[in-house]
């Protein structure tokens, strides 16, 4: 108690007071740093949204391919479709009616000329010749009776005729005189019943023939519309027959190939013009033919000029009917250039071509078309041998927008980058 009382109450030890200009520059350096924050954060922004604009305006400008006019070509080909028909082709009707006996050749057999298709049964027609050979014994024995008539007349006529003087008077001469004369017509009659009924049997026994259809040249069935028992009518209109096509033989050591060719370009197709023919079937192969006659008329349906080609086939892959690619072998014209169909430009002002100017801008020019090859097409007037014309460009293109080119270095898509920013 009395050392509590001798030092007395014990005091709590206190910290000095911060300065307040510590505290102000503490301060001052957080405000620094979050306006270098806000300032870091507002400039990245900013940069960020500059590459996006630069990114779409790059974007926008369209990548375009070119070509260059092609003047003097040689080797240029029309392409149009054509249809492949055989050399002789023949739809093999009845003449008869009657039941198909039998056939000896089906479609796609190899025949000659003379050999027999088939066999018709004609029980009506052989009732009908049977009736005429009847008819004409008759008539050939009325003849013989008639002829007998004649040749008594005429035997009794010269006697009375040849009588002396008193014998035999003149009106009984006169009298066996018409006798004979009658004899006579009796018998030209029967003569003629006789040519008549021989002509019948004749007409009846060459449509006998008939039940035999055979070939008429060589060739190959390409059709065969019946089979044994049916029943056959008379066909292609004669005598009214309405019957089907029987048989087809064709005709196939040589080919015609038939090709309308519009009327623009029928001006460039003359007689003697090689061609080759693609086949669907036969992709990898090709055909030569040759021009051989036009129809010399335009149809005034279609406007076309029908051509005519020939084409041999010695290993029979040419085929009746089938749809071929003629390509046609054109003389070079020197005066004239040639782009591929695909860059043309349908626009309000009639046909265009977008060709390169400078500075990478579009310029579209007006031009005159001549005749339509294909895949390629004849420009008469409106473009140039240095010209650089956009191949395929697309339908917003217009005149002065700023394009880079399929395939261009870096730098160059850069540069064009830039220009089509500051455009």
């Amino acid at each position: 108690m009395a050392s509590q009382n001798q030092n007395g109450p014990q005091k709590t030890r206190l910290e000095p007071p911060r300065s307040p200009r510590i505290l102000r520059w503490a301060g001052l350096a957080a405000l620094i740093v979050a306006v270098a924050v806000a300032a870091t954060g507002i400039l990245r922004r900013q940069q960020q949204q500059t590459e996006v604009a630069q990114w779409t305006q790059a974007e926008a400008i369209p990548t375009v391919s070119i070509v260059t006019p092609q003047q003097g070509v040689s080797g240029l080909q029309l392409v149009l479709p054509g249809d492949v028909k055989a050399w002789h082709d023949a739809p093999i009707y009845a003449r008869v009616n009657g039941y198909l006996k039998n056939w000896y050749f089906n479609y796609g057999a190899r025949v000659k000329t003379g050999q027999v298709l088939a066999e018709i049964e004609a029980p009506d027609l052989d009732g009908q010749l049977a009736a005429a050979q009847a008819k004409l014994n008759a008539a050939n024995s009325e003849v013989k009776v008639r002829q007998a008539e004649q040749d008594f007349a005429k035997t009794t006529y010269e006697r009375w005729g040849d009588s002396p003087n008193g014998v035999v008077s003149v009106q009984e001469t006169q009298m066996k005189k018409g006798d004979y004369d009658s004899a006579t017509a009796r018998l030209s009659a029967a003569q003629a019943g006789v040519n008549a009924a021989k002509d019948e049997v004749d007409r009846l026994q060459a449509l006998e023939s008939f039940k035999r259809i055979t070939v008429p040249f060589d060739g190959v069935v390409t059709e065969r519309n019946t089979d044994i028992g049916a029943l056959i009518n008379a066909g292609s209109g004669v005598g009214g027959g309405s019957g089907p096509v029987l048989f087809r033989v064709a005709d196939v050591h040589k080919m015609r190939i038939f090709v309308k060719v519009p009327q623009k370009v029928s001006a460039g197709l003359q007689e003697g013009m090689t061609a080759e023919l693609v086949l669907p079937q036969y992709p990898d192969k090709t055909f030569n033919a040759v021009v051989v006659t036009t129809s010399r008329a335009i149809d005034m349906t279609s406007r076309t000029l029908l051509v005519e080609l020939d084409a041999d086939n010695p290993n029979d892959l040419l085929q009746p009917g089938t749809y071929a690619q003629v390509h046609f072998n054109l003389p070079a014209n020197p005066d004239i250039m040639h782009v591929p169909t695909s860059a043309l430009l349908f626009r309000e002002h009639g046909l265009e071509v977008a060709v390169i100017g400078q500075d990478n801008k579009i310029e579209l020019k007006k031009v005159t078309l001549g005749r339509n090859l294909g895949t390629q097409i004849e420009v008469l007037k409106g473009l140039t041998p240095s010209d650089r014309v956009v191949n395929s460009p697309p339908d917003s293109l217009s005149d002065g927008d700023v394009v880079h080119f399929a395939g261009e270095p870096a730098q160059a898509s850069k540069e064009a980058r830039s220009r089509g920013g500051r455009h």
